[in-house]
């Protein structure tokens, strides 16, 4: 494989993850990560460049969103904060635990994401088994790992992270089982690489917040999660062996079009874009309450959703094949809506308060350019269990350096959790 070839196509995926996922951001939960997973999964896309896998593009990118969507059910919040300790033993195991929530994003998304490109008529996934096989693994390691063995990770916030483990367990199991090793691989590097990312992200967030430096470094422990997700999710596509379905014909992927053009869409809409949120987001912008530009940016942003979501139904609907061209007019399309929303909800038209918002723009601009120099040559390569663990094993221990670092950067800070001893109060009462 050219080494500079790679080297510039995951770089060009990690940085398109990156952006989407700190576009995320603003928005959260399912609905966010799985926009931001379908805008990655068509990066992969266009770059691997196949026609067999633009036949089914659809079905492919929606299986993307859908993996790293699950992962918005995990609370990270208390965790985070426990990267922010002072000492050593809370800020490893917060960090840590960040390992693991960004873990399960990323291998739940590269499996479902791989599974689906290994999916064809000779060889078809057995999707509802799968999803019965994910759902009673969630109830069983929720049921055993918080119900009986009481096994928390982020008291008193909510424990879904155990119940998308479960998933994960049987997503392994049913791809050690019908032996699809490619997508199994696609899982691994793309659970390393979001499991380092958030942890990482975290440390720089810490290191950014003493640097006093005035900058959304939240974002950034969220692109960077994105960035490294995405590197992994890229490397272990473009290093895998996947069979040539070219032979499959080009039908109809209605259900995957609806979810990514209106259900998630209007999900995301319905849940971020309230009157209360944008009175508390708007009002401190314009000094005053505003409803008239309230009301504005609530319902131009639904009409945007349903404009675009109505435009790419009528032309999925009159298409015959989809190739290189449409897939990128989509994701260009669907990327920039990500991008217009979140600078619609955030006020951002209203003041440059949001540096953030306008980097994603110069982002889409690099990526789109990166976009036209980018091609890869598919390398086959198996599994190496010593390798995947002797690299598992370096991150873990690359995680403790940053988290000595990161304690020992700093006093008391706000935002900080103790897991571990005695909670000590930022500020002495008064009497």
């Amino acid at each position: 494989m050219n080494n500079k070839k790679l080297v510039l196509s995951l770089l060009t995926v990690g940085m398109t993850f990156g952006t989407a996922w700190a576009i995320r951001g603003q928005f959260g939960h399912e609905h966010g990560a799985a926009w931001a997973g379908a805008i990655g999964s068509m990066a992969i896309m266009l770059i691997a460049n196949r026609q067999d896998w633009f036949s089914k593009a659809f079905q492919v990118i929606v299986s993307g969103a859908m993996g790293w969507g699950i992962g918005g059910v995990m609370s990270y919040g208390m965790v985070v904060g426990y990267g922010r300790d002072t000492e050593f033993v809370n800020v490893y195991y917060g960090l840590i635990s960040l390992f693991v929530i960004g873990g399960l994003y990323g291998f739940i998304g590269g499996g479902l994401f791989g599974l689906s490109l290994s999916n064809s008529s000779k060889s078809p996934v057995a999707w509802p088994q799968l999803l019965v096989e994910m759902v009673v693994g969630a109830l069983l390691f929720y049921f055993f790992i918080i119900q009986q063995y009481e096994w928390l990770m982020t008291p008193p916030r909510d424990e879904s992270w155990a119940g998308v483990l479960g998933m994960a367990a049987a997503l392994t199991w049913f791809m050690f089982r019908t032996k699809q090793y490619s997508a199994l691989r696609v899982a691994l590097f793309a659970g390393l690489g979001g499991g380092f990312g958030f942890a990482f992200g975290n440390f720089l967030q810490v290191l950014g917040h003493v640097s006093e430096i005035k900058f959304n470094f939240w974002n950034v422990m969220e692109y960077s999660l994105g960035f490294f997700g995405g590197i992994g999710m890229a490397y272990g596509t473009f290093t895998s062996h996947w069979e040539d379905t070219t032979e499959e014909k080009y039908s109809k992927q209605w259900f995957p079009i609806l979810m990514l053009v209106l259900i998630i869409p209007f999900t995301m809409w319905q849940q971020n874009f309230r009157m209360d949120r944008l009175e508390k987001t708007i009002t401190p912008l314009l000094n005053a309450s505003d409803q008239a530009i309230e009301l504005s940016v609530r319902w131009d942003s639904l009409l945007l959703i349903l404009f675009a979501g109505i435009y790419w139904l009528n032309v999925h609907a009159k298409s015959k094949s989809l190739g290189y061209g449409d897939i990128k007019k989509f994701f260009i399309g669907h990327f920039g809506l990500y991008m217009l929303l979140s600078i619609l909800v955030t006020g951002a038209f209203l003041s440059t308060y949001r540096i953030e918002q306008y980097l994603y723009i110069v982002n889409f601009v690099i990526i789109l350019y990166l976009l036209t120099q980018v091609e890869v040559d598919f390398e086959n390569q198996l599994i190496s269990w010593n390798t995947y663990a002797k690299n598992f094993g370096i991150v873990l221990a690359f995680i403790a350096v940053l988290a000595y670092v990161a304690a020992s950067s700093h006093d008391e800070i706000k935002g900080s959790h103790k897991r571990f001893g005695e909670v000590i109060p930022l500020e002495t009462p008064k009497p």
